[in-house]
């Protein structure tokens, strides 16, 4: 099993290089800091699978930015 900082900076590595790959990533700052927050969650949760972390976080990355924009739009 992998230490925890290794697992988190895996995981989110690994979410990254999809996201950043498919042109979602927008504002880094702001990906970053979901994505820690999102697999940091799962991992106080009890899971510990790299790729379940990984892409759990990038659906829910989707979907937050799919919020953003509705709510972006929504006040325009």
């Amino acid at each position: 099993m992998e230490p925890l900082p290794v697992l988190i900076e895996n995981s989110i590595q690994i979410a990254w290089n999809y996201l950043e790959r498919t042109g979602e990533i927008e504002d880094a700052a702001v990906a970053s800091r979901f994505l820690y927050d999102t697999i940091g969650l799962m991992i106080r949760r009890g899971e510990r699978r790299r790729l379940a972390l990984s892409n759990r976080a990038i659906t829910a990355y989707k979907r937050f930015k799919q919020q953003r924009t509705q709510l972006g739009r929504a006040f325009a």
